[in-house]
C-alpha cells in the first residue's frame, strides 16, 4: 500500500471515529433531553398535586373560619338570651319579694320593722335564707336611758319604733 492509500485509510478511520463520537454525543443529548422532559413532567404533576392539596387546605381553613364565626354569632345570641332570662328571673324574684313583703305587711301575725322587713326574736330577716343579727342592747350609760334598754334593730331602740313595729312581749 502506498502512502496515499494509508492517508486515505487514516482519514476514513478518523471520519468514522468522529462520526461515531458525534452519534454517541447526539444520542446522549437526546437521552438527557428526554430525561429532562420526564423530570419536568413529574415536577409539574407534583406541583399540580401540591396546588390541589393547598386549595383543599384553603377550603378547609375557610370552612373552619366560617364555623368559628357562626359559633361566635351563636355564642353572642346565647349570651343575650341568658342576660334576658337573668333580667326576667330578677324581675320575677323582685315581684315575688314584693308580694311577700306586702303579705307580711297585711298579715297581723308577722312583725316587721319600719322598712317592711320581717322581725323574728330581735333578728331581722334579710331574705328567705339569711338573717342579720341586730346590735346588742346598749348599756344604760351608752344609751342615756335605763339599763334594760330595748334591743336595737337597724340602729333604732324599741322606744324609738312606731308602736306597730315594736315586738310584742
Amino acid at each position: 500500500m502506498n502512502a496515499t492509500g494509508w492517508i486515505v485509510l487514516i482519514v476514513v478511520v478518523v471520519v468514522i471515529v468522529v462520526a461515531i463520537v458525534i452519534v454517541a454525543l447526539t444520542a446522549g443529548r437526546r437521552r438527557k433531553v428526554e430525561a429532562d422532559r420526564r423530570r419536568a413532567a413529574e415536577l409539574r404533576e407534583d406541583a399540580a398535586r401540591a396546588d390541589l392539596a393547598a386549595r383543599e387546605r384553603e377550603a378547609k381553613s375557610a370552612r373552619a373560619a366560617a364555623d368559628a364565626q357562626q359559633a361566635e354569632v351563636e355564642a353572642e345570641r346565647l349570651r343575650r338570651e341568658a342576660e334576658e332570662r337573668d333580667r326576667a328571673a330578677a324581675a320575677a324574684r323582685d315581684e315575688q319579694q314584693q308580694k311577700l313583703s306586702r303579705a307580711d305587711e297585711v298579715d297581723p301575725d308577722v312583725r316587721t320593722d319600719r322598712h317592711g322587713n320581717r322581725v323574728e326574736n330581735d333578728r331581722e330577716v334579710v331574705d328567705d335564707t339569711r338573717t342579720a343579727d341586730t346590735a346588742p342592747p346598749r348599756a344604760a350609760a351608752d344609751a342615756g336611758g335605763p339599763a334594760h334598754a330595748a334591743p336595737r334593730i337597724d340602729g333604732i331602740t324599741g322606744e324609738e319604733r312606731r308602736p306597730e313595729d315594736r315586738p310584742t312581749p
